[in-house]
């Protein structure tokens, strides 16, 4: 896995790996402002690029593949920081692929932090991506500008209901897809409070 990991002054009190979206990478401004303020919140936190963009490919097709070097980096996490909590997070797509990954596998992480999650594309609300929604148990927490073209406030809404697990939703009032930096000091207290 390629990335940085940012380490706690002391001992981690949880863990996060962090991925990009699909026309990113791990050293997009909002992921470094995030693994910062996580980090200072006390979370070891790895900062990576997803598989496909370490190959330079485009990540159509390449989900299965995606899904398996974010499992491999919760792997490593939870070697480095044996009996704490590990949260898995992402933006967009990388976000997506993480939930994708704790409903296939419930114990791969307890709780997820999803930025601007792609409820579907720009203009086109039938094409939903929530086939397995009924089937996350893990504690998530959804973070969502009021102005993302890939959903709306009221359709996240609705399509949260999907969920069984525990889950939340903090909307971001004028943000669009992308997010602001300056919204990740508010976020550990709030996933924290998702992985008790």
């Amino acid at each position: 896995m390629k990335g940085w990991l940012h380490e706690p002054a002391g001992e981690p009190k949880a863990a996060m790996a962090l991925f990009h979206g699909a026309g990113s990478n791990c050293e997009a401004p909002l992921m470094v402002a995030v693994a910062e303020a996580f980090c200072a919140a006390g979370y070891l936190v790895l900062r990576g690029d997803l598989p496909f963009r370490q190959q330079g490919s485009p990540p159509r097709g390449k989900s299965p593949l995606d899904r398996n070097g974010i499992r491999r980096a919760a792997e490593e996490l939870r070697r480095l920081a044996p009996g704490v909590r590990l949260c898995l997070a992402g933006h967009s797509y990388g976000g997506r692929q993480c939930s994708m990954l704790a409903a296939e596998d419930a114990l791969v992480a307890d709780a997820l932090l999803l930025l601007s999650y792609p409820l579907h594309p720009p203009r086109k609300r039938e094409d939903l991506r929530t086939e397995h929604f009924p089937n996350l148990r893990t504690p998530v927490l959804f973070v969502h500008g009021t102005r993302d073209p890939f959903g709306s406030i009221a359709e996240m809404e609705t399509a949260l209901m999907l969920i069984p697990g525990v889950h939340a939703m903090v909307g971001v009032d004028g943000q669009a897809h992308g997010l602001k930096p300056s919204i990740s000091p508010s976020l550990p207290p709030a996933v924290s409070a998702m992985m008790k």
